[in-house]
């Protein structure tokens, strides 16, 4: 077994999740988690040490067949990237929207959160959760997103009281250009700009500095906004 510190990045398949497996590949083993196979594979070719974890996330019974049969002694790092954004005003979002927004934003991170706390607690690991600007405040037409956000930062909050010899830092980007960012202005009907918004790699510069902090110190949150 590698000698290096291992990585579990979800969402790795693209986005802020790829950059940040990228950034994390020269220092740490990689388990490229998402749902897309053949992406993660391609991801992995090019990062020494990193393996891709295909699952569905919001699938109980695969993650937890998938995180047993890795069957990790220790975890250095967890990063929650995956999530999913889906806008509307609260009079045309169905109960279906509010539930599959919470099922992967919230329930998913939990649930391999919980899988996870022995390999974290081995390591004394730090657990990032890539959460957004809508985590602090709610604007209208995003609501069942923000909620949905707002809950993964009281997950974070309780996690980091339950668990003292755990680091778990919640990351807030403002818009960042990313293909999710692009089904946001979509759904907003708006002109997407790239040069307006974040570069993922920035997110996880981030991402990394509060996985990688010396060890007295414990970054709890860290906001990122486009200058």
């Amino acid at each position: 077994m590698s000698s290096r510190p291992l990585a579990l990045v979800t969402g790795a398949s693209r986005g802020i999740g790829a950059a940040t497996a990228r950034a994390l590949a020269p220092t740490h083993d990689l388990l490229l988690g998402g749902r897309d196979a053949v992406a993660l594979e391609k991801l992995a070719v090019d990062l020494p040490g990193a393996t891709p974890w295909p699952v569905d996330l919001t699938d109980d019974g695969s993650v937890t067949a998938a995180v047993t049969a890795l069957d990790l002694p220790r975890l250095d790092v967890l990063v929650h990237s995956a999530g999913v954004a889906l806008l509307g005003r609260v009079e045309d979002t169905s109960p279906e929207t509010w539930r599959r927004q919470f099922e992967i934003n919230v329930v998913a991170v939990a649930g391999l959160t919980r899988l996870l706390l022995p390999a974290l607690r081995a390591a004394r690991g730090t657990v990032v959760l890539v959460n957004s600007g809508a985590g602090h405040t709610a604007r209208p037409g995003w609501a069942s997103y923000a909620a949905s956000k707002f809950a993964l930062r009281a997950f974070a909050d309780a996690l980091r009281g339950e668990e003292p010899d755990l680091r778990v830092a919640s990351v807030h980007p403002g818009r960042v250009d990313t293909e999710m960012q692009r089904s946001v202005v979509e759904q907003e009907g708006g002109r997407y700009e790239a040069d307006r918004y974040l570069r993922a790699d920035s997110v996880a510069a981030a991402i990394v500095s509060a996985a990688t902090a010396s060890a007295e110190a414990h970054v709890s949150e860290i906001v990122i906004r486009p200058r």
